[in-house]
This record gives structure tokens, C-alpha cells and sequence, in this order.
């Protein structure tokens, strides 16, 4: 088995079928690139992101847009204040074409793997917790039964896994669905509640006190959070502003647990981490064993993580093999 945590890339192919019911797309000229424009243009919303997306220049996009209205012959977007919004039409291509990318993906991914003789291969995303606790178990049960299965794994924030996703780049994800996104366009199956704590070095002063400790006791330390915006930063500080204490001030961003580790075990400072992350790392023989979690007089209870699919949108069999075995270890783990 191999496991892979670099995120995939769009495998690169012609349409050669009549995709939309018809061909009269397909004669007028409408070609992949035009298909991944749409996509990337509604997963940005910007005609920037989308050229960058496509490793095309801005004015070359633009052109590829107006290629685009004039084979469909209708209006596939519009400008809005801060970039483009697709229209009604533009909105009914993107959903055709997301499902034309997938399929082509998928049809080479299993052209290889008759090729290779392999098992499958599952492309999954998971926010760190869940990553820890559900898929590196579910991981030893598949080595053990399916040996020829490849995995692909990320693990990322749920803003990135959730687009990701959208993208077809993953079979499926444990997140949680960002704010921004419509609800419609997933399946969830709520599978747990990320419990966090705070880690602090061995010989750290809060951990010679006998008792635990409060938000006025570390508030003054130096802290390391995830990057602003991300739900464990804003989980953190919603404790501190329903307490009335005031939100710490020394504070160094990353979203590097690495990092984290580095700069809790050679300063003083704190960081709120998943449970499960920080009981791993307090247990081991290496340098991060200096880790220790802090004891506190509140919890920290993250909002539920879910597997996520994308709606209507089937998981090839070794991926529905994974996704049933990390339910299962969701449920036993309830138990």
C-alpha cells in the first residue's frame, strides 16, 4: 500500500462523446479546457483564479469565456463587485461539466489500474483529528485485508478539503462543511465531535501548580494559534470574549503542527490542539514527547466533523470500502 499526502491533480483528457445529450456543443467547439474554465470559475468566483487554476494568463481566460458564450450562444456569467458570478446557464454547464471532469478522471484512474494490476486507489481528505483517531486505524484494516489498495490522503483545514472535493479531487472528506458553501451539493453523515486541549512543554510553570488551570492564568503567555478564521482558533476564542477575559495578545499563526510542536516544546508559549493529536504526541519517545497537556477548568469541543461525498456522485468500490470501514471505527469508537 502506498499512502500519498500530496493533493492530486486533473488528469488531462479529451472529450471524444456526446456528453450533454447531444453533440451540437461539442461541433460549435466546446473543448475540456472550456469545461475546467466553467468549474474553476464557479469554485472562485473570479476570472483571476480561474486562469491561475488553468496555468493560462488573465486576458487568455477572459477569451476562453467569450469562446464559451458564443459557442452556447447565451450569457454564462456576470460581473459583480469583488469578480464573476455565473448565470443560470453558466450555473447548469459548470454542473454538467464538474460531472464530465470526474467521470474522465475516474476513467483513467481505472485504465491504470487495470494497467498496473492494482487494487484501486482512494483519494480522501480529513481535518487533523479525524485523521488521527478514524482514518489510520481504518488504514491498518485495509493494509491487512486489501493490500493492493493505493491511498491518497491530505489533510487540510475544511475550507480546503471542502473544494477539494467540489473539484473531484477527492473521493471523499471528514470535515465540516465552510459557511460559504450550499449544504446541497454534499451528502453528510455526522460521525463525531473534535474534542481539543492545549499543549504546553514538560517543564512549563502552569504544570507545577496543583490545580488546573483558568482563562486568566494562561491568558498573558505567549500562544500559537491556527491561522485566523480557521473553527479551532475561533473556537478557542469564543471561550475567552462568553468569559469576559480578554483575548491573548502574543500570538504566532501557522498551521504547521510541526512548527506548533517546535515552538510549545522551546518556549513557554500555549496551543489549543486536537485531543487526539496531543495524546499522540505526549506519548511518544521522540522530542515531541515533551508535549503535555495542559489541565484546564473548561472544555473545548469543536463543532461535529462528518464524511462528506459529493451529491450524486458515486464512490468507485475501493473508496466506498474505505468510507464503510471508517464508519464503522466511527460507530465502535461511539461504543
Amino acid at each position: 500500500m502506498t499512502i500519498v499526502s500530496e493533493p492530486i491533480s486533473m488528469d488531462h483528457v479529451d472529450i471524444h462523446s456526446d456528453s450533454f445529450g447531444n453533440d451540437n456543443l461539442l461541433r460549435a467547439g466546446l473543448k475540456l479546457n472550456h469545461l475546467r474554465m466553467i468549474v474553476a470559475i464557479e469554485d472562485s468566483g473570479q476570472i483571476s483564479a480561474a486562469a491561475e487554476v488553468l496555468n493560462i494568463s488573465q486576458p487568455a481566460a477572459s477569451r476562453m469565456l467569450s469562446e464559451m458564450e458564443s459557442i452556447t450562444k447565451t450569457q454564462l456569467y456576470e460581473r459583480v463587485a469583488r469578480g464573476v458570478v455565473l448565470t443560470t446557464f453558466g450555473a447548469a454547464l459548470a454542473r454538467r461539466a464538474r460531472k464530465i471532469l470526474l467521470e474522465l478522471r475516474e476513467a483513467s484512474r481505472e485504465i491504470g489500474e487495470l494497467k498496473s494490476g492494482k487494487g484501486g486507489s482512494v483519494f480522501i481528505g480529513a481535518v487533523t483529528a479525524p485523521a488521527m483517531s478514524l482514518v489510520v486505524p481504518a488504514i491498518n484494516r485495509v493494509r491487512k485485508a486489501y493490500p493492493g489498495i493505493e491511498i491518497n490522503i491530505q489533510v487540510e483545514t475544511s475550507n480546503v478539503l471542502a473544494r477539494e472535493l467540489l473539484a473531484a479531487r477527492h473521493d471523499f472528506i471528514i470535515s465540516r462543511i465552510p459557511d460559504d458553501l450550499n449544504p446541497r451539493l454534499f451528502e453528510v453523515t455526522e460521525i463525531g465531535i473534535e474534542r481539543a486541549c492545549l499543549i504546553v512543554r514538560s517543564r512549563h510553570p502552569l504544570l507545577k501548580k496543583k490545580k488546573t488551570s483558568s482563562l486568566s492564568d494562561i491568558r498573558d503567555y505567549d500562544w500559537v494559534f491556527q491561522p485566523p478564521g480557521t473553527l479551532l482558533r475561533r473556537t478557542i476564542e469564543d471561550i475567552f470574549l462568553s468569559r469576559g477575559v480578554a483575548l491573548p495578545e502574543n500570538i504566532v499563526n501557522t498551521s504547521s503542527l510541526l512548527l506548533t510542536c517546535a515552538i510549545v516544546c522551546g518556549t513557554d508559549a500555549i496551543a489549543p490542539v486536537a485531543t487526539d493529536v496531543a495524546q499522540f504526541l505526549s506519548s511518544q519517545s521522540a522530542r515531541a514527547s515533551d508535549v503535555r497537556m495542559l489541565p484546564i477548568d473548561f472544555d473545548i469541543n469543536v463543532k461535529p466533523y462528518s464524511l462528506i461525498t459529493a451529491r450524486e456522485r458515486a464512490l468507485p468500490p475501493s473508496a466506498r470500502l474505505l468510507y464503510d470501514i471508517i464508519l464503522e471505527e466511527s460507530q465502535k469508537q461511539a461504543g
